[in-house]
């Protein structure tokens, strides 16, 4: 299978958003044996047009009364946005890491405008064409696919009557925006005005529509980089939305997925499971999936000498455990013919959470050196080449740095600006492991 090198020089010229100054940023692609994408002439396909990845957490202590677990007759409400049109959807509910069963009385969908649902467009769902159904303990199921109009971007509210919830939800804290919650059965109505508030995603895994035709789905994950920290509530700001839109303004359709952890690892779990164990699941299993993009590493490095020394020793067994985990998800995206997109690690120096010492930048440097080496994977995007202080590489550079570990939302701004979509033309073969 014939493979090219082909190397991208983006100019950084200033954005009226940003205000900032660019330096080059060289994206250096691999783009293995690619053609062009299947065009879909049954007049529609299933494609993922929101997902989150799904982890355990444990009930807040202080949590408001309709919030607190286990969930009892509890109505919520819960907003995502789309990055798909479709005609008709479909939901998928997630009991993954409860040990009791999961009971809906009920569910449904609406359109939001703005902060308000459309109850003109308010649509029951239905499981196996019941209206109430029972998801078993670590499991997850669709609901049936209704027609419902959805549009690129469109905000939609999934709203589910918990009859009894498991003593552990299977939920993403990482909302970056408002659920509701209400007691009684309140799906089949649009007015909530007592409902509670509290950021988080419970129990949704994913929303699926019929698209028109086959299109790429971008599937972004790794940790809190990804899922979005310091980015206001609401606001969609984390690279990932930042990226839908300029596909969106440029007339690429593309459905961007975002399954990143906020603290998640590669190797280890840390606030959820870690990337190798849930990469089948979070990304290669998304509906459509065409491509994926994976930024992660900085936790396994960081974590690994937080309040603690380290050895040569550890550390070269730390490099060697990550690079044939990197290794492991190149094989398996390649046996789906899912076109995998690494990112090296970004600088974490400025941080006092981890505070690295020359030893650990030296650990950093070394593992970006690997996965810039050609054939690892399908593409690669250099986000520590885009986003470094030339003057102190182990340092963000101050205009796209928040805390010396996250970039700012100008950063994310950048890394979004910078994301080589060329990448997204082309479709990967499957290819079986050796």
């Amino acid at each position: 299978m014939a493979s090219k090198w082909l190397r991208y020089h983006f100019g950084m010229s200033p954005s009226p958003r940003a205000s900032l100054r660019f330096g080059l940023l060289t994206a250096i692609l691999l783009l293995a044996g690619c053609a062009g994408a299947p065009r879909d002439d049954a007049g529609g396909t299933w494609l993922a047009a929101w997902a989150s990845a799904q982890l355990e957490q444990a009930p807040p202590a202080d949590a408001p009364l309709p919030w607190r677990q286990p969930l009892r007759d509890v109505s919520l409400r819960q907003i995502v946005r789309v990055d798909a049109a479709g005609r008709a959807l479909r939901v998928r509910i997630s009991n993954l890491f409860g040990a009791e069963p999961l009971t809906l009385g009920a569910a449904s969908v609406a359109l939001v405008d703005g902060v308000v649902v459309n109850a003109a467009s308010l649509r029951s769902l239905s499981f196996g064409g019941r209206r109430e159904v029972v998801v078993p303990a670590h499991a997850e199921i669709w609901s049936d696919v209704i027609e419902f109009a959805v549009p690129r971007q469109a905000d939609v509210a999934v709203q589910m009557h918990v009859q009894a919830g498991p003593a552990q939800a299977s939920m993403h804290p990482g909302s970056r925006i408002r659920s509701w919650a209400v007691p009684g059965d309140r799906v089949g109505t649009a007015d909530w005005p007592e409902a509670v508030a509290q950021e988080g995603w419970r129990h949704l895994a994913a929303l699926d529509v019929r698209a028109a035709r086959v299109l790429p789905v971008l599937v972004a994950t790794g940790d809190s980089i990804t899922d979005g920290y310091g980015v206001p509530s609401g606001s969609y700001q984390r690279w990932t939305d930042v990226l839908s839109r300029r596909l969106m303004a440029e007339k690429r359709e593309v459905s961007v997925i975002n399954t990143g952890i906020g603290g998640g690892r590669l190797l280890r779990d840390g606030l959820g499971p870690n990337l190798v164990s849930r990469f089948d699941r979070d990304v290669l299993e998304r509906t459509g999936a065409t491509h994926a993009v994976v930024l992660i590493g900085v936790n396994d490095l960081g974590v690994s000498h937080r309040g603690r020394p380290t050895t040569p020793e550890s550390r070269a067994t730390l490099l060697a455990e990550m690079k044939a985990g990197f290794t492991d998800l190149a094989q398996r995206a390649r046996s789906r013919g899912v076109c995998l997109i690494a990112s090296t690690v970004m600088p974490y120096s400025g941080s006092g959470y981890y505070s690295p010492q020359a030893e650990n930048e030296a650990d950093r440097q070394a593992l970006n050196a690997w996965l810039r080496e050609p054939g690892r994977f399908d593409a690669l995007v250099d986000f520590d080449a885009l986003m470094r202080d030339p003057a102190r590489p182990a340092f963000l550079r101050a205009e796209v740095d928040n805390d010396g570990l996250h970039p700012s939302l100008a950063g994310y701004r950048v890394m979004a600006e910078a994301f080589p979509v060329e990448v997204l033309d082309r479709r990967c073969p499957k290819v079986s492991a050796p």
